[in-house]
């Protein structure tokens, strides 16, 4: 079974999230989308380039923290809280809170 399959059955692992948690900018857009909700792709950017945040996206979608949908030619992304926190407690808001302290 495909990583990709493992997070669609639900199935989260402690290892992939904070190897997805702990890049800044992935971290970023974790805080940004739990501050802001539902945001695009070029909201999120922070106006790097496209294949860089591609590359960003596709480890945090992987990880199960971010789910991607498209609207035309828009590409929405929100977060996984109720998973995360159902398999986590407390560890999302523990990480965003510490990151609103260092940053």
């Amino acid at each position: 079974m495909s990583r990709r399959e493992q997070v669609q059955l639900g199935v989260l692992h402690l290892d992939r999230v904070l190897h997805a948690l702990s890049d800044p900018v992935r971290l970023a857009i974790v805080v940004q989308l739990h501050h802001e909700g539902e945001s695009s792709c070029a909201a999120l950017d922070g106006g790097r380039p496209k294949s860089t945040m591609s590359h960003h996206f596709r480890v945090l979608r992987e990880a199960g923290l971010v789910q991607t949908t498209v609207h035309g030619v828009t590409h929405m992304n929100h977060l996984c809280r109720e998973p995360l926190d159902a398999a986590f407690p407390g560890l999302l808001d523990s990480i965003i809170s510490a990151a609103a302290r260092v940053g």
